[in-house]
């Protein structure tokens, strides 16, 4: 109970920091510049989190810096967006997203061609999850939803095919994070749990690289 308590206050401090940033005198901080990324609706993009146990344990159990993700939209007022699960599902404008990372570096992936047809489809699909709440158990359920969840999803339910490939944990490097593990389940560490990774997720044979 107390790492869930722990995570829930952590993507509520996200929550706050990337809808206000604001200074001292009261005005809107400036969001930092994008001009280097062009982006394209339905591209994927991927960041590494604050330093943080969970953030850690992700980025350590899968071996990549890649401990977040969301999707870009284009909204209806024209202004770049992020599809995330970050607390609950959300979209959040681009600039402010790529706040949330370390050092604002980010990394983007892009469907190919061939799969390009897809890409509104998919978009529709990640917005009727809005609201979802996170999952800091990292379930393939329903009930609640976590950042590659909510992209493997959408794609699935645009196309009926997931995007990348599911892991169980105990394929993962665990070992090292037992004891966040286990302080986030209460209990055992789930071996046999299935989860998609950030990582899994930019590796899909979909998914091209976009050199920034």
């Amino acid at each position: 109970m107390l790492g869930a308590m722990r995570i829930t206050v952590f993507f509520f401090a996200l929550l706050v920091a990337t809808t206000t940033f604001c200074d001292a005198g009261g005005k809107k901080a400036a969001a930092p510049k994008t001009s280097y990324y062009q982006p394209q609706e339905g591209d994927i993009l991927f960041q590494s989190l604050p330093h943080m146990p969970i953030v850690d344990a992700i980025e350590g159990c899968t071996k990549s810096p890649f401990s977040h993700c969301g999707i870009v939209h284009k909204n209806a007022q024209g202004i770049w967006v992020v599809i995330e699960a970050i607390g609950p599902v959300r979209e959040t404008p681009l600039p402010l997203w790529t706040m949330q990372g370390r050092e604002a570096k980010f990394w983007v992936r892009r469907l190919k061609s061939a799969h390009q047809k897809q890409i509104p489809a998919f978009v529709k699909a990640a917005k009727v999850y809005a609201g979802r709440p996170y999952d800091i158990h990292y379930k393939m359920d329903d009930e609640a939803i976590y950042c590659s969840e909510l992209i493997y999803k959408a794609y699935r339910d645009a196309t009926g095919k997931g995007l990348g490939v599911l892991m169980k944990l105990g394929d993962l490097d665990w070992k090292p994070w037992t004891a966040v593990i286990k302080e986030i389940e209460g209990g055992n560490v789930p071996l046999e749990r299935e989860m998609i990774t950030p990582k899994s997720l930019a590796e899909a044979n979909e998914l091209e690289v976009v050199e920034l």
